[in-house]
């Protein structure tokens, strides 16, 4: 039996801003990156996912993920591999997280008791993303720009202009 313990040394730019971070930028499969809230735990992020809460497809059951971190002026500052692992109801690692995450979690209704009930009632997924590989940061970062075209979705379309009684004078 070997007494080596398998740690990964977490680069200190990808610890630093996993500590500060609110948001994350969540792609998987090489897919479109999703906005998420996240809570920061112990060098990871807690994600939580599903009906009633928000969309990040495929990353329930994923096991990798890249991860964007971004900066307080907006601009991207790290990109990571992420192991994802979903922590399961009645666990004691979701005992221990979904809590702290329910208690962080704004605009919810009722206490953070009955939020992670209705978490486990209703099949949410609460992952951890933890930092697994070489991060892409600073020069390795691409110069030109990477924004898409929207999504497609059915809440667009076009707005009428508003009613008006009488005719504004500007002065």
């Amino acid at each position: 039996m070997s007494d080596e313990v398998d740690e990964r040394v977490t680069p200190p730019l990808v610890d630093e801003a996993v500590k500060k971070a609110a948001v994350c930028w969540v792609s998987t499969g090489g897919g479109p990156a999703y906005a998420l809230w996240c809570l920061p735990l112990e060098g990871t992020l807690l994600v939580v996912t599903g009906p009633g809460e928000q969309t990040a497809p495929g990353l329930a059951d994923s096991d990798t993920a890249d991860v964007t971190l971004r900066g307080d002026h907006g601009g991207r500052i790290v990109t990571w591999p992420a192991r994802v692992t979903r922590l399961r109801p009645g666990t004691d690692e979701w005992d221990t997280a979904a809590p702290l995450v329910a208690a962080k979690r704004l605009n919810a209704s009722g206490s953070a008791a009955e939020l992670v009930e209705r978490w486990a009632a209703q099949g949410c997924a609460l992952n951890r993303l933890a930092p697994d590989g070489t991060a892409v940061t600073g020069a390795d970062l691409p110069d030109g720009s990477l924004s898409e075209q929207p999504r497609p979705t059915p809440a667009v379309r076009a707005a009428r202009k508003p009613f008006r009684l009488h005719r504004v004078r500007r002065r």
